[in-house]
This record gives C-alpha cells, structure tokens and sequence, in this order.
C-alpha cells in the first residue's frame, strides 16, 4: 500500500492504496499481484478505465480498449430538486467508470437521455444511481438508438445570404454526398478549384456539415457513414464570414441528403436461447416473428442452444416472454453485433414513431 506509480495514459502519478481481491460479497486484501490476476485498487485519484498503470521507472502504455457504441436509450428526469442537484454529478461518475455508457441532454425536450448497451446495463446502472447516489428519477420507455444514412450519391448547393442596411452575411457552397462503408463514419474532402472559397473558410463548412449531421432528415437520428466532397462555391470580398459558410454547409448537406435515398440503420444483436427440449418450437416460432434470422441451433444433453441476429428492437421484455413460455427453465443472452439497413417494409413505420417519439 502507499507506492507510487506512473499512469502513463495520462502521465500523472498515482498512488496506489490497498490491493484488494473480489469473492461475490466479500473481499480479501492481497500484498501482492502478477500478471494475468483481477484484483481492486483502493484510493486511486486521477486513473479512468482503460488506463495503463505502471512502475515511474519503467514506463509502458497498453493498447487502450476499443468500447462499442451505445444502442439503446432512455430518458430520465429527476423526481425533485434534490435529486435535480445530484443526476448530473452521479452520471458523470458512472461514465468516468464505464465508456459504453453515455449522457447527452435534449434541448428540444428538456430530458437528460442516458445511453447504453441494452436494457440490463441500464437498469443496473439506475439501480446504482438509487442506492450509491440517492437519486430518484422518473424513466422513459427503453428507444433504439437508430442511425441514419444514404444509399445513393446526390449533389446539393448552399447559399446562405442575408443583408442587414451595411454588412451582410454570405456564403455559398457546393457538394456532393455518397456512401460510406459500414463503419466509416464521416469523411470530408475538400476539392476546391482556383480558390473559389478563401482556404480559411473551409474548415467553417466543413464544421457546418458535421453539425447537421447529428440529426438526420427521416427521424432526427445522426447521419454516419457518409462521405461529403465540397466541390465549388463562391464568396463576397466583404460580407462573407466563417458563420456564413458554416450555415452554408449546413443547409447543403441536409438538401443533398434528402436526395441520397436517406434510410435508417438498426442496432442486430446476437441472441443466444438455452431452453430445454420441449420449450424449442414455441421458442422458435416466437423468435421468427420478431424479424431474427436463426444461425444455428446447438445440442446440449436435452438442451437446446439456438443462436440468432435479431433487431433490438424485437428484444425488449424479451426475458419475461421466455420465462413464461418455459416455464422460467430457459436463459437468454443479448449482445449487440452490428447495425444493418432497417427493411424498407419497416422504414416508414420506424421513422413516423421516432418522429412522435418523447425524446
């Protein structure tokens, strides 16, 4: 107890209290620990999950972890201004203590939205809020966190120009969308010929386009897997300004997009059944209908293991439906997979509930 040590993800220094061992509700205090063994540290001031800790003098960074998006969210609210006080403060130290939980605040509907890896993880998480924390909160149905994106290429201008008695405003751009790979995210390339926009003013509109892309033209979700190439566009020696080209970029990209077949990408999650025998055919019937796609049913002794992609979605209250057409003899396991294009025979209906949709 007492040593220092070096967190080389952050290079501060770190002093290290008890060492502790972890058994379900007891703990043991270790003097020593080596390689491959889990143990808790004690008093740790600066050190965040994913950090690397290490001898001062013998200094080394791991590889940090690669965390998965959040793909499920809930809006919370504090029931009085005590707890108003407090959810901030308790949310922060849950995400300094777990990356794949997030919080971002709704200015359209005034919520705190936190964010997660499946109804589970959240309802831990505000259990934790409750006990550790004291907070009260008021919850919203669980939502998808759906993302938007296009299929096609599609070109669009800008032009933002207003004019107030002596100087104005003005910005005037034009780009061209197109698909990304799965996965990408968002690129920007800047094909600008013969300085038709001042380079100063190019990081402006590309700042717009990113801006608009956090909320998508079908159902408000973010736009990934988009690249955006700004082609041409014009400026005025006096009335333009990195505002006006950030509007401008901003008006393009939501254009452009409308005309890129925008459509929805949902959250598949990989479910696995373990069910004895018996239970299968009610089970698999009952997974068909929820739009899974079954990759494999296993053998275990009179067991059954059935593996399936299936849209989060189709998944909440999903325990308590097999506990009842079991006999509460089968287990279930969810984990996100990866997100896919939402059918076109579920597009609209996604999109008009996201747009009636609380949060």
């Amino acid at each position: 107890g007492g040593e220092r040590l070096l967190n080389s993800t952050r290079s501060e220094k770190e002093r290290l209290g008890r060492l502790l061992r972890m058994h379900a509700n007891h703990r043991e205090e270790v003097q020593l620990v080596s390689a491959g063994d889990i143990v808790a540290a004690v008093g740790l001031k600066n050190t965040l999950t994913g950090d690397t800790l290490c001898e001062p003098g013998a200094p080394i960074l791991l590889e940090s972890i690669s965390f998965p998006e959040p793909v499920i969210s809930v809006a919370v609210e504090p029931r009085s201004k005590a707890d108003q006080d407090r959810i901030g403060e308790a949310i922060q130290k849950l995400i300094d203590e777990d990356p794949t939980f997030q919080s971002h605040y709704d200015d359209e509907t005034g919520q705190t939205i936190i964010s997660g890896m499946g109804e589970l993880h959240l309802e831990v998480l505000l259990g934790r809020m409750r006990r550790e924390f004291r907070v009260e909160t008021k919850t919203g149905k669980p939502q998808v966190a759906y993302k938007e994106t296009i299929k096609d290429s599609a070109r669009a201008e800008g032009r933002f120009v207003k004019q107030f008695g002596g100087r104005g405003q003005y910005g005037h751009v034009v780009i061209e969308v197109e698909p990304g790979e799965r996965g990408s995210g968002f690129a920007f390339v800047d094909k600008i010929k013969q300085a038709a926009i001042p380079k100063e003013y190019i990081p402006a509109v590309e700042a717009g386009i990113k801006e608009a892309l956090q909320r998508g033209v079908l159902a408000n979700y973010p736009l990934v897997d988009v690249k955006v190439t700004l082609l041409d566009g014009s400026y005025h020696e006096v009335d333009s300004s990195d505002m006006a080209f950030k509007m401008a970029g901003s008006l393009a990209l939501k254009v452009a997009v409308r005309r890129a077949k925008p459509t929805l990408l949902e959250p598949r999650m990989k479910l696995e059944v373990f069910t004895p025998e018996q239970f299968l055919g009610d089970i698999l019937g009952d997974i068909d209908g929820r739009r899974a796609r079954i990759e494999d049913i296993g053998v275990q002794g009179d067991y059954r293991e059935v593996r399936a992609l299936i849209p989060l979605g189709e998944t909440f209250g999903y325990t308590t439906v097999l506990r009842s057409m079991s006999q509460g003899k089968a287990t279930n396991s969810i984990e996100f997979h990866h997100y896919q294009e939402v059918p076109s025979s579920q597009l609209e209906q996604i999109a008009v509930k996201a747009r009636g949709r609380v949060i």
